[in-house]
């Protein structure tokens, strides 16, 4: 089977290519033949309810600072592909809303991984608080009593951007850190939107564990562990990969997700866990496929790949 892809997704010049989940799913799609197109959202356009891009024809190869090569440019209704990779990094701002919207008028006709409807309504750090009883506490607000509460309550707290990604602006205040006034000023100058606040598991230092989860089901995982003196794990931060098994809770937190995100065609997911707290589900550019493979997991790429066939079989 050859089928007609396209990649919607961040400039690849920019992309770091040994950890970008999508560059993976790019190269296992490539090895099995099948033919691939690249453009970013700002060459999508819709017409008379019809839904277009201008495309180029991808190559792709594992060589940092040599990892693709484009052909000329085209306009291409979309729906002309057997499947879209929704693959952007946030801010999940107006654009990314619009993208999704474009995108809904052709799936599933065109499959869109992940289904873009769902991806727009299940924010990662909104989606997971459908499941309140595996999460942390957790507060989503931007008022300045309630962050008040929350920290008497908990005292040692982190605050995070609702909608940031990769570790960007996440802090964490004990109870008597004399920086929380000035932290709630930057913040409320900087951020638009609400902000979270989680109280904080110190067993973070062990590690952040990401789990990605194909068609609901788990496919591998990888342990996040920060470096010395900072609080954050993710990778682009300057976390470690280690190799990780799940614990039974962890088997239970996949179980109890499954369904849910079947049921709203979110193909590809990944999840984070600290010391048995689930704090995201990832729906937009789940990271960790790439880390996995590399410390002798499976390649879930492979994964990825048998389940988009058989869904277009």
């Amino acid at each position: 089977m050859s089928l007609n892809v396209a990649v919607q997704m961040d400039p690849i010049d920019r992309i770091n290519i040994a950890g970008d989940s999508a560059f993976a799913l790019m190269l296992e799609a490539q090895a099995r033949g099948h033919a691939l197109s690249y453009y970013t959202t700002d060459r999508l356009a819709m017409r008379d309810g019809e839904v277009f891009a201008t495309v180029q024809p991808l190559e792709v190869r594992d060589v940092k600072g040599d990892h693709f090569a484009l052909g000329d440019a085209h306009r291409v209704r979309l729906d002309t592909f057997d499947v879209i990779l929704m693959r952007q990094d946030p801010p999940f701002d107006l654009n990314y809303i619009t993208a999704t919207h474009l995108l809904e008028r052709i799936h599933p006709r065109t499959l869109v991984v992940n289904d873009p409807a769902h991806v727009r309504n299940a924010p990662e750090k909104i989606f997971v608080t459908e499941f309140p009883d595996l999460m942390p506490p957790t507060l989503i607000t931007r008022d300045l009593e309630e962050i008040k509460a929350f920290r008497e309550e908990f005292g040692d707290i982190v605050m995070k951007p609702l909608y940031g990604h990769g570790g960007a602006s996440v802090f964490r205040l004990t109870r008597d850190d004399l920086n929380f006034g000035s932290l709630y000023d930057l913040f409320a100058a900087t951020f638009r939107e609400p902000w979270v606040i989680q109280r904080f598991i110190p067993e973070v230092r062990h590690g952040d564990k990401r789990i990605i989860l194909v068609d609901g089901v788990f496919a591998g995982a990888v342990n996040r562990v920060p470096s010395e003196g900072d609080l954050r794990s993710n990778m682009v931060r300057g976390g470690a990969a280690a190799e990780t098994d799940l614990t039974q809770r962890e088997r239970e937190i996949c179980e109890r997700l499954g369904p849910a995100l079947r049921a709203r065609g979110l193909l590809l997911t990944g999840i984070d866990v600290i010391d048995g707290n689930l704090t995201e589900i990832n729906v937009t550019a789940p990271t960790g496929i790439r880390a996995i493979k590399r410390i002798g997991g499976p390649d879930i790429a492979v994964t990825v790949w048998d389940m988009i066939e058989a869904k277009r079989a």
